[in-house]
């Protein structure tokens, strides 16, 4: 059993900073995948950046050029950083965990899943 704890959430203007953290605890996380996933009012949750366990990275195109992901080997840490943020990025952010190597953003493929964070974008 993955556990998935994030921070970092809060709220901008638009074109401010974000960093968002994800800790990882469990067993063989050197063979899980792990990425960001968001939610907004009304929307299905949609992917935003993978990290595979082999340390590929894949991002969205809404988000491409903007965020970056990365991660802290021995804390076990994910990160995702956010820059220039704008109204349409606002959502509940979640760390998702997938066993294997896998860059891909279908949710039915998560095994786990974080609490969620919120973030906020304001015009």
């Amino acid at each position: 059993q993955v556990h998935l704890l994030e921070s970092g959430g809060g709220s901008t203007l638009a074109g401010g900073s974000l960093r968002l953290s994800c800790t990882a605890s469990g067993p063989a996380l050197d063979r899980v995948s792990m990425g960001w996933f968001r939610q907004a009012p009304g929307k299905e949750r949609e992917g935003v950046a993978m990290m595979a366990s082999g340390g590929q990275t894949s991002y969205s195109n809404s988000v491409k050029g903007r965020f970056t992901i990365s991660k802290d080997g021995p804390s076990n840490t994910l990160y995702l950083q956010m820059n220039n943020l704008q109204p349409e990025d606002a959502a509940m952010y979640y760390c998702a965990a997938t066993s294997g190597w896998s860059l891909s953003f279908t949710t039915a493929l998560v095994d786990y899943w974080g609490q969620g964070t919120q973030v906020i974008v304001s015009s």
